[in-house]
This record gives C-alpha cells, sequence and structure tokens, in this order.
C-alpha cells in the first residue's frame, strides 16, 4: 500500500491516516503459515516542528504450535510501530530514518519486517504451560502421567545421594 505524504512534510502540525487490511497468509514460517487471517493496519503520519513520525498500529491473529507440549494455539496480537520519516537522508547507512524523497512510503515492506521482527523467539501455549512428560510423552497440561516420579536421571544420583545424607 502505498502512502502519499506530501501535505504531511509540507505542513508543520499536518496528520494524515490510512486503514487497510494486508494479507500476509502465503509467509512461511519454520514450515507452517501462521497469519491465517489479514492484519489489520492503520496508519498514522504527524509533522511536529518538521520531524515525521510514521505509526503503526497493526492487529493480527497468529497461529502456531506450543514450544513446550506442541499444542497448535492462535493469539489475538495488537503492536504499535514507529518510524522517523525524511525526504532525504545524508548517511546512506542510517537506520533511524526511512528515506521518502518522493513523498510517499511503501507500507506493506515496513508492517512485514515490523511484525517479523517482533514475532516472540518462544512460543507458548500460556506462561505456566508444563511441557511433555520426558518418559511417556502425556501432555502435563492435561494431567499428570504416572510414570517416572521417582526416577532420578543417572547423571544426577550423585547429588541426589549427597542431598539425602
Amino acid at each position: 500500500m502505498l502512502f502519499e505524504l506530501k501535505s504531511v512534510f509540507l505542513g508543520d502540525g499536518e496528520e494524515k491516516s490510512l486503514s487497510y487490511e494486508l494479507d500476509m497468509h502465503t509467509i512461511d514460517i519454520g514450515g507452517t503459515f501462521p497469519f491465517t487471517s489479514p492484519v489489520t493496519v492503520t496508519a498514522t503520519a504527524r509533522n511536529r516542528a518538521s520531524l515525521v513520525t510514521l505509526v503503526l498500529d497493526c492487529a493480527y491473529d497468529y497461529t502456531t504450535a506450543c514450544d513446550r507440549c506442541g499444542e497448535v494455539f492462535t493469539i489475538r496480537e495488537q503492536k504499535s510501530f514507529s518510524h522517523r520519516l525524511a525526504q532525504t537522508l545524508v548517511d546512506e547507512g542510517n537506520d533511524d530514518y526511512i528515506e521518502t524523497p518522493d513523498f510517499t512510503v511503501e507500507l506493506d515492506e515496513i508492517v512485514i519486517s515490523d511484525i517479523l521482527l517482533n514475532l516472540p523467539q518462544k512460543r507458548l501455549c500460556k506462561e505456566d504451560c508444563k511441557g511433555l512428560c520426558p518418559e511417556c510423552g502425556q501432555n502435563l497440561n492435561s494431567g499428570e502421567c504416572g510414570c517416572g516420579k521417582g526416577a532420578v536421571d543417572p547423571r544426577l544420583a550423585v547429588l541426589k545421594q549427597l542431598m539425602d545424607d
């Protein structure tokens, strides 16, 4: 989605908004396609004292498997991202600003990279997920399995003897 910002750049105090939906269902992350519905994006550009700021408010559903128990779950995310815009950059290596020489910015690329860079490294179905039993594979969130209650890892048996003394 191309966002035209000439009026914002040229007028101090100007503001412009745009809302649209971005389809990300074809993005493959680790062999899965977690974006099952379109991302709702609201872009707002503001000129305050000749500093143009772009704020992207994004809402999306993210479906993935829990890293501890393997259960598939969907979470509703609402994220806000902020970027500073400049018509020209003096230093090409400056990542603090997005260059907009023709007063337009392509929002899709920015939204996709913002969302992908902010995905959690560890995905859990809930904060206190108990995971799977290492012996039988039972999902411990749905109940105890009963196996291996007193079993001690043979590598740690010496430490258990020290604790028992």
